[in-house]
């Protein structure tokens, strides 16, 4: 068999957006992903291949590096597209060197995608330029621990002092005493030298302590700092009060639970991780077909009777046009129907197919838009709305109250998504805030999750109103029932918290 290829990427620091392009390329093309313990697991989510965990974490070690190296050959010689996925950069302190020795002796093709390093991430996002005209205008890299084979004389190669130079200590935790005493006793650095140690990098749970060498270990000690985390040692790091962003973001530190599907959740998702979250993301409910298309397709086949079409979500605009194509019509039969949807996202989706809404209420409840229709004639007029079989009546019944004859056409069904592992509920449960778009996603989520000491945000009053009704009054509702309106929402609870409790508010 052919041998396959190889490549050694680099995942970056943590935060999953500081990935290269080119290492999405290679996972998009991986037949198998060997990936470490500290390669974002939120960059896999999305690919079906075969998944290997070969994590290193402290002392524990999944497989010892012979045995990883082994692998890679192996699932190269089964003719395999192979990513070994490393947390930063394969050949910084990464032992990618190695894996690529043993790839070109076996004649197995690879090639090395260079990714963004903790050395620099982390004290960037941390507030911490390595150089500055000002303070430092170079600085060194060093592994902070010896290696297990090193006899009983070998020691860290600690650098010499210079006032104006940076020094960045990977891997140094566990020795964070011993380099910062033989610093100063042997290297004869000031003992008043200003440390950071910076703990899960540009990740959420980003942790910043500062000292000097002569306190460092006792304040890392005291903050419970863990690996793993790297230290910065010289005065580049008094910049960090000033410079620091990352941590200043609305919301850094929390822990904000997303229940949309899988396929809407990336927006909210985004911008929650934007504003500094950590989000978790839990399915709710998935969006199934139904499968009786008969009552759809006979609409479809007499779309042009239709006054007014009504899209209630995203998710009937999308299921209606795709019967619509596969029935060989296209939107031009659509010409003599006005169309209205409840929301401006759903107004949104509707464009993706060259279509523009007609009737968008100001509020994006079925109320308000009833509402918007009495600013119209639609009295003797036919209705088609298309839209979920658990959709609430209100509309329904108001626009047959207002003298329209309505097709309401069920199309899809929300249901609860297959089990969560009890992991997955361990972390939700003490998640800082879950997040609501819908009543389906409530009622889902409550019986998947039956305690949680999380507060709730909602996207609004019906769904504020199922929450109550479950018995769990929402902490934050938007003003606008949207997504954007969600986090604004959401950054604005978090901000009026820190002003009552005295913190800086940027």
């Amino acid at each position: 068999m052919k041998n396959g290829f190889v490549y050694l990427v680099g995942a970056g620091p943590g935060d999953p957006g500081l990935i290269t392009v080119k290492a999405l390329e290679a996972l998009d093309a991986a037949d198998c992903i060997i990936y470490d313990y500290l390669a974002n697991v939120s960059l896999l989510k999305n690919y079906d291949c075969e998944k290997i965990y070969v994590g290193k974490q402290g002392g524990d070690h999944t497989l010892p590096q012979g045995d990883i190296n082994e692998l890679l050959v192996r699932k190269a010689r089964e003719g395999r597209i192979v990513v070994r996925l490393k947390g930063g950069d394969p050949y910084i302190f990464g032992r990618g060197g190695e894996e690529a020795e043993d790839l070109a002796d076996a004649g197995i093709p690879f090639c090395v995608v260079p990714g963004i390093s903790s050395l620099y991430s982390a004290p960037a996002y941390a507030g911490i330029p390595l150089t500055h005209r000002d303070y430092a205008n170079a600085f060194e890299v060093i592994t902070g621990h010896r290696r297990a084979d090193a006899t009983a004389e070998e020691d860290v190669n600690f650098p010499d002092y210079d006032p104006f130079r940076s020094y960045v200590f990977l891997m140094g935790m566990k020795n964070i005493a011993h380099i910062a005493e033989s610093l100063i006793k042997e290297k004869k650095f000031p003992a008043d030298t200003p440390v950071a140690v910076i703990s899960w990098g540009t990740r959420p749970e980003q942790q910043t302590v500062t000292a000097t060498l002569a306190t460092i270990a006792v304040a890392v000690n005291k903050e419970k700092v863990r690996p793993p985390a790297i230290i910065v040692v010289g005065r580049v790091v008094l910049l960090r009060e000033k410079l620091r962003w990352f941590d200043r973001l609305p919301l850094f530190g929390k822990s904000i639970v997303v229940t949309r599907t899988r396929s809407q959740a990336s927006k909210l998702s985004k911008q929650l991780a934007t504003l500094g979250a950590r989000v978790i993301e839990l399915p709710a409910l998935e969006i199934r077909e139904l499968d009786n298309i008969a009552p759809l397709s006979a609409a479809i086949e007499k779309i042009g009777t239709y006054g007014w079409i009504v899209f209630t979500s995203q998710n009937a605009v999308n299921i209606f046009f795709k019967h619509l194509f596969a029935a060989g019509k296209d939107v031009r039969c659509l010409g003599r129907c006005s169309v209205a949807v409840i929301g401006r996202v759903t107004g949104d989706e509707l464009l993706k197919y060259g279509l523009r809404p007609d009737l968008v209420p100001e509020q994006f409840v079925a109320e308000s838009l009833l509402e918007a229709f009495d600013r119209e004639t639609i009295a003797g007029s036919t209705m088609l709305i298309p839209c979920s079989e658990d959709a609430r009546e209100v509309l329904f019944e108001g626009l047959k109250e207002r003298g329209a004859s309505v097709d309401r056409i069920h199309i899809y069904r929300s249901v609860k998504p297959a089990a969560v592992t009890e992991k997955e509920l361990e972390v939700v449960k003490n998640a800082d805030m879950i997040t609501f778009a819908s009543s389906s996603t409530v009622r889902h989520f409550c019986n998947m999750v039956t305690e949680t000491r999380a507060l709730t945000a909602s996207i609004g009053p019906v769904t504020s109103a199922t929450l109550r009704e479950l018995g769990r009054e929402p902490a934050v509702e938007a003003r606008e029932y949207t997504i954007d309106g969600l986090v604004q929402a959401i950054t604005a609870y978090y901000q009026n918290s820190k002003q009552l409790e005295g913190e800086d508010v940027q």
